[in-house]
């Protein structure tokens, strides 16, 4: 076992965990951050996209050791901010949401993207997005979303 302190979203966390632990299962099991869902567990459908330290992560890849001193921010605390609000607008009226498993994967990352400086072009954003998988929408409507956010390509 090791304790563990770090930063999730905003407020001080410590945990005594074993070290393998993953982030993933740490948000959903012990501190009830279930926004973050649980798909693949290998890093390939983006369901459980955080961002640590500012940067988007996959929380199944990322173990209990990795987290000291570390800031993770999960859908909980982006969708509450006004930085998603465009990114979140632009799904909903773009028919990019179906049956939302894959939306705060989306969210995160599309959000990430909107907030760069310099913001990447609908080309990049596309590309980005290759790690977040939709199996209802058939990306039409994500598509969209991305083009309203970023320009068409």
């Amino acid at each position: 076992m090791i304790d563990i302190d770090f930063h999730l979203d905003g407020a001080a966390v410590r945990l005594s965990c074993e070290p393998s632990e993953r982030l993933l299962d740490l948000l959903r099991e012990r501190l009830g951050h279930t926004g973050t869902k649980r798909g693949c567990d290998i890093g390939r459908c983006g369901a459980c996209l955080v961002w640590l330290d500012d940067e988007p992560v996959n929380a199944c890849l990322v173990m209990a050791w990795q987290l000291a001193g570390r800031r993770v921010r999960t859908i909980e605390s982006v969708a509450a901010d006004a930085c998603s609000e465009p990114v979140r607008a632009a799904l909903a009226d773009c028919g990019g949401l179906q049956c939302g498993y894959c939306t705060p994967g989306f969210v995160m990352m599309l959000t990430w993207l909107h907030g760069r400086t310099p913001r990447p072009d609908a080309a990049t954003a596309v590309a980005a997005c290759g790690g977040n998988l939709c199996r209802c929408t058939g990306y039409g409507g994500i598509r969209r979303a991305v083009d309203r956010l970023f320009g068409p390509v």
